[in-house]
């Protein structure tokens, strides 16, 4: 950043990397989740049965952590395309 003539205390570099820190906070349970419902749905489809509650549940958690998640990403790509004044 010093080579490029920017500070580490400008306002959307800051913003970028603590929008890093909650895509973090959003993303790494869904990992857990994935690999949960993974498991249900082989668990499920080798017994011959639908998908159990829990999985649905999972889904909607890992649904709705995805916004947040992704949208952090989103954000921290326009931060640094767009560098504004923070």
């Amino acid at each position: 950043m010093r080579q490029t003539g920017f500070s580490l205390s400008d306002g959307w570099l800051v913003a970028a990397l603590l929008l890093y820190g909650v895509a973090g906070l959003f993303w790494l349970p869904v990992v857990w989740m994935q690999v949960r419902m993974r498991d249900l749905a082989v668990a499920a489809a080798s017994a011959g049965k639908p998908l159990p509650p829990s999985y649905h549940r999972l889904f909607h958690w890992w649904f709705a952590f995805g916004f947040p998640g992704f949208g952090s990403v989103m954000v921290i790509i326009w931060l640094m395309i767009a560098k504004p004044s923070l």
